[in-house]
């Protein structure tokens, strides 16, 4: 007799042990128990808020103010309301976060890779730099900028005068004010069109280089007139600073004409990088001494005229040591782009007879009259989150370099392209994909650190908003909330650009 077999239904378990319906309810009761902490805060704020007889709401900002602002880059008196004062505060927090993050860009890129130049004064130069700006507190720095620097500049009719009538004060730098005509749109718009241009032949150049390993011959020979006439310009400056410097040379007829003319010879020779050398040496030298002489007239001549000498002859060397390739390589696209970028705007401004005048600032008995006054605290803020940014953005380029496999470094050499090269067309680019997370870190706090300009009395956003404007509406939580949502839209929007950008230049996986 065959045995029967009973299939039984496995046991059941209750809903609450399955993982995931488990999981759901673990997030519906947080999200309830975080709804409800919120809840409560908002409805105790508002309890003690009608227990002290204080209006909520976000009328005050269509009050009037009753305030004035020192630096505004719009309209602003003491008539204006307080959504204008936190207009303005917005506005200056901005304008010193962009100035911070371009210039801080610049100088700590070119800091990150100088740090691992073979260069070893370049290279030590850097490290010191590095070393030193980011182990101190940004505060203290901006204090050394504003109180130190900038505010034991001399008196107003003991202005140093700068090059192109700037001057240097106290009160900070005047600056000569743009008078564009109508007629300037075209300029303006002639000057976007040759930057694109300039950007597509550059990048159509180095297309067809990657392919060819040859620039297009146009390419080339226009890239030996813009060099020749980017030269011959340079040194026509350089012989005149050089009558400038030696007097006897003032009787040589049309000297500038010809050190211009022999220097931008030399520049179609191998000898190149010695044209290039004397003439950043005349440039360091003139401006060197100029500065030193206007910052320590207490100093005697010869010590400033050596100094001078020195640090011109330091520059020399290094352009010599660091600028070792041929005049028929690698630099012909950017000294056509700049060409580019130079003459359609200006050829634009000839023939459309555009003017663009100055208001010259003239020291009249108190003070500077026309001309734009950049305030002491303005320049300070700038300077200090510049300086001390850069060494942070110096230290990820530098990883980012030396995270690049040296086998690429190694590969590129063996096709023959030269240090500057390899580091432009082959590590860099690698490069980018381990800078930029750290480097999206570093926009972030240079912007929020700009708060700090409150410290030295600079306008932004905490120092107008959060200070004056709530001390006198006593509106602290609408305050402080509008304050927090500002800074956080800036990192969100910061963060979604520098990711977006992070996408384009991150390796494809096939």
């Amino acid at each position: 007799m065959a045995a029967q077999v009973t299939l039984s239904a496995p046991p059941r378990t209750a809903f609450y042990n399955d993982p995931v319906i488990r999981g759901i309810i673990y997030q519906i009761l947080v999200a309830l128990a975080v709804i409800l902490f919120f809840a409560w805060i908002i409805l105790n704020t508002a309890q003690n808020l009608a227990a002290q007889n204080k209006s909520t709401g976000f009328d005050f900002l269509f009050q009037t103010s009753g305030f004035g602002i020192s630096f505004t880059l719009i309209p602003f008196d003491r008539s204006s309301y307080y959504w204008q004062a936190f207009l303005v505060g917005l506005l200056n927090t901005l304008l010193v976060a962009i100035i911070g993050i371009v210039f801080a860009t610049i100088l700590g890129f070119v800091l990150g890779v100088a740090r691992l130049s073979s260069n070893w004064l370049v290279a030590r130069i850097a490290t010191v730099y590095v070393e030193i700006i980011r182990n101190i507190p940004l505060l203290l720095q901006l204090f050394f900028w504003y109180f130190a620097v900038l505010k034991a500049m001399p008196a107003v009719r003991q202005s140093y005068e700068l090059p192109f009538n700037t001057f240097i004060n106290q009160r900070g730098i005047i600056v000569p004010k743009p008078l564009p005509d109508s007629e300037m749109t075209f300029v303006i718009v002639a000057l976007v069109l040759a930057i694109v241009a300039a950007i597509a032949i550059v990048r159509w150049a180095m297309s067809v280089r990657t392919a060819t390993g040859h620039y297009p011959q146009p390419v080339v020979w226009g890239s030996l007139f813009a060099n020749l006439l980017i030269t011959f310009g340079f040194g026509f400056v350089a012989g005149s600073l050089l009558t400038g410097i030696f007097p006897a040379l003032s009787g040589i007829v049309g000297f500038p004409l010809i050190a211009g003319a022999v220097l931008a010879g030399i520049s179609l020779t191998p000898y190149t990088r010695f044209g290039r050398a004397f003439i950043g040496f005349v440039l360091t030298w003139a401006v060197m001494a100029f500065l030193l002489e206007g910052m320590f007239a207490f100093v005697p001549p010869m010590v400033i005229a050596l100094a001078a000498v020195l640090t011109a002859a330091a520059v020399a060397w290094i352009m010599i040591k660091g600028d070792g390739r041929p005049a028929t390589e690698g630099k012909f696209p950017l000294a056509l782009a700049v060409l580019i970028i130079i003459a359609v705007p200006g050829l634009v401004y000839w023939l459309t007879g555009a003017t663009l005048n100055f208001e010259v600032p003239i020291l009249e008995r108190f003070n500077f009259s026309g001309g734009v006054q950049l305030v002491p605290e303005l320049v300070a803020l700038v300077f200090g989150l510049t300086i001390y940014t850069a060494a942070f953005i110096a230290e990820n380029v530098r990883s980012g370099i030396q995270a690049v496999s040296k086998g690429q470094t190694e590969a590129a050499a063996s096709l023959g392209l030269r240090e500057g090269d390899r580091l432009r067309l082959v590590v860099i680019p690698q490069a980018m994909r381990v800078i930029i997370p750290p480097l999206t870190s570093q926009y972030l706090n240079l912007t929020k650190n700009s708060s700090l300009g409150a410290a030295i009395g600079y306008p932004e956003l905490v120092n107008v908003f959060m200070g004056t404007t709530l001390n006198q509406t006593g509106k602290a939580i609408e305050v402080i909330a509008i304050t927090m949502a500002v800074y956080l839209t800036l990192s969100l929007t910061t963060s979604a650009f520098m990711n977006w950008y992070n996408a384009r230049v991150a390796l494809v996986e096939r």
